[in-house]
């Protein structure tokens, strides 16, 4: 069972490295407002995922950025017993800065430029936290380039 929407809503996150450290934003809006996530939002029709993800890091966060490789696909979902509120598909990459001073716009309330080691400060989900190691693992051990810019 689900509700009136007729599928998954295709969305696109980033882990944004400036250096050492790695962009972090706090919801402005709901779901989870209030809550520190990686930067993102959905695709929209036309768009590729690189354009999507150049796009949503741009609007929240006022950054220019660089995609440089996938780290994973997570299907995020809401549910009430056999009601499925939300169902967001969400392709994260990992990207690096190129221009600009992260400030929070659009759907983010704040920013901050997170050391992978003090994720605890943040009470992030387990799917933040699995995307965070992956980049952080993609990073340390080269990456493929596999999305088109």
């Amino acid at each position: 069972m689900h509700t009136s929407f007729s599928g998954p809503v295709v969305a696109v996150g980033a882990v944004v490295w400036k250096g050492d450290r790695f962009l972090l934003i706090r919801r402005g809006k709901p779901p989870r407002q209030g809550s520190w996530t990686l930067p993102g939002g959905r695709q929209e029709l036309g768009e590729t995922v690189s354009q999507a993800a150049k796009r949503e890091i741009l609007e929240e966060t006022g950054l220019t950025i660089h995609i440089v490789d996938l780290v994973t696909v997570v299907d995020l979902m809401d549910r009430d017993g056999p009601l499925i509120r939300h169902h967001y598909t969400v392709i994260d990459v990992v990207a690096e800065w190129v221009a600009g001073e992260a400030v929070a716009g659009d759907d983010a309330a704040a920013v901050h430029w997170a050391d992978p080691a003090d994720l605890d400060d943040f009470c992030l989900t387990d799917a933040v936290r699995r995307v965070v190691a992956l980049a952080v693992d993609k990073r340390r051990n080269g990456v493929n380039a596999l999305i088109s810019q």
